[in-house]
């Protein structure tokens, strides 16, 4: 039981770690979004003065792809991250489950911590520490 626990700590600490590096890549296209804004707003300045400037579509291809890239980056590196929360408090099983299975997608250091997550998961001993607490009264809320 005890090897279990810190199995479920050390998870805890390398999806805190994905997540953060998750979300730094997912920064890389604002490189891309800064010059879909410069095609929009300051055509001149992307080509000089006197020679024909680029169509202001192809800025907000830029703009429309890198901000989808970003907010998908961060949606993912969010998820990370609350797979990590969960794994600490040993709650949403299902939702580390998912996550882990989403983690192996991105190589390399997604697919080792999705396919170690899922093989700890998978113990039953893993399994009995994520049970609900039995019976007793649900405190309410605190504000």
């Amino acid at each position: 039981m005890n090897q279990d626990q810190e199995h479920l700590r050390l998870l805890t600490t390398f999806h805190y770690v994905v997540a953060g590096l998750a979300a730094l890549f997912s920064m890389i296209p604002l490189l891309h979004l800064a010059i879909g804004l410069a095609f929009v707003f300051a055509p001149e300045a992307m080509t000089g003065h006197g020679q024909q400037q680029p169509p202001a579509f192809l800025g907000w291809i830029f703009i429309v792809f890198a901000s989808v890239f970003i907010l998908c980056g961060l949606s993912v590196a969010t998820c990370i991250l609350v797979a990590g929360r969960s794994l600490a408090k040993r709650r949403r099983y299902t939702v580390c489950l998912v996550v882990a299975g989403l983690e192996c997608l991105f190589m390399p250091f997604g697919t080792v911590l999705g396919i170690f997550t899922i093989l700890v998961l998978q113990r039953e001993s893993v399994k009995q520490l994520f049970a609900p607490a039995s019976a007793g009264p649900v405190p309410p809320p605190a504000l």
